[in-house]
């Protein structure tokens, strides 16, 4: 994979040629502080000051107890240590706030690659629906997956020379609260030519897409011929869309081909091993019984980290630590 691949995927490069086939967003271009507050772990958690005093958590619980066991006490030794201000970005804020109020009120926010779902447990909601600045700011600051975007999205690149792109964008897509989970699906190109389409919540068995399966393939084929397959430049990626009630096809997002993307009811092996040029047709593949559920692809990880088959980077790991152990044992001072 080479890092010209991986910067196609970015929605900043993508949205602006896609945006009539995707759903509405509006992107902003981070910086640098606030791409450095994000990374920053060196000390307490804060929160941006809010210019428009609006708060991540309004539901959450003051408890004045608590609060009380952070003051100092006058003549203490921590009498000489200065609290940490807690940052701000009022331009940034302000910008974010009027692109949420030209998108209905309600955005999900994702960085060039990803989303924060790993940190959607923190909301108010549980999801990854934001009103305002603190509550994305929230989502990012919490998320351990946007790491990946941060500082390894070209670790899987043979031609790799940075560990992280020039600029970071935030993406705010319209938050649409009725989308159905069974109508999304991640499509696999493979020189140029859709080989695969994978249910994408592939932990979920949804019964009504076995009697419509076959015209959601057929939908799903006639979006990619008329309006990817000639306009996206890769040879190999993957592609996410969303099929609507009124049948149209949005595409949702674009990855590269294998490394960090998850390939759901697929494995990269047998997807390389199919190109469709014979005529095969695509492999269309959804959970057709309660029994046919993968476990454990509810993951906002890199695919890189979760995989544990045969020369993946836990299989080498798990390998080299039980080397190391049997080399232990046979130590002279193991016997001891």
């Amino acid at each position: 994979m080479k890092e010209e691949e991986v910067n196609r995927c970015q929605i900043q490069e993508w949205y602006p040629k896609f945006k009539s086939v995707s759903i509405k967003t509006w992107i902003h271009e981070l910086p640098e502080s606030f791409v450095q507050y994000l990374l920053d772990d060196s000390g307490p958690f804060l929160l941006p000051v809010s210019i428009s005093n609006e708060d991540a958590l309004p539901n959450r619980i003051h408890n004045p107890e608590e609060e009380d066991d952070y003051q100092v006490v006058e003549g203490s030794d921590d009498e000489s240590e200065q609290p940490s201000l807690p940052p701000s970005f009022p331009e940034l804020e302000l910008e974010i706030k009027e692109s949420i109020a030209s998108l209905g009120g309600a955005v999900f926010p994702k960085l060039n690659w990803s989303a924060p779902k790993d940190s959607a447990w923190i909301s108010t909601t549980g999801t990854l629906r934001c009103s305002s600045f603190s509550e994305i700011a929230l989502l990012l600051r919490s998320s351990d997956s946007l790491v990946h975007d941060l500082c390894h999205a070209y670790d899987s690149c043979n031609d790799k020379t940075s560990s992280r792109p020039k600029s970071f964008f935030l993406a705010l897509r319209k938050w649409y609260p009725s989308l159905q989970p069974e109508m999304e699906f991640r499509c696999f190109v493979r020189n140029q030519n859709l080989v695969g389409i994978s249910q994408r919540e592939a932990t979920t068995f949804y019964p009504s897409l076995l009697e419509s399966k076959e015209h959601l393939g057929v939908l799903i084929e006639d979006f990619f011929m008329e309006n990817l397959r000639s306009r996206f430049e890769s040879e190999n990626y993957t592609f996410d869309v969303y099929v609507t009630k009124d049948e149209r096809v949005k595409v949702m997002d674009f990855n590269p081909w294998g490394a960090f993307t998850l390939p759901l009811m697929f494995t990269w092996e047998e997807l390389e091993q199919n190109d469709n040029e014979q005529g095969d047709g695509v492999d269309f593949r959804i959970v057709e019984s309660q029994c046919g559920v993968r476990p454990g692809l509810k993951t906002a990880v890199p695919y890189d980290y979760v995989d544990t088959s045969s020369g993946s980077g836990w299989d080498q790991f798990f390998r080299s630590a039980n080397e190391e152990l049997q080399r232990q044992s046979r130590s002279p001072e193991a016997g001891a």
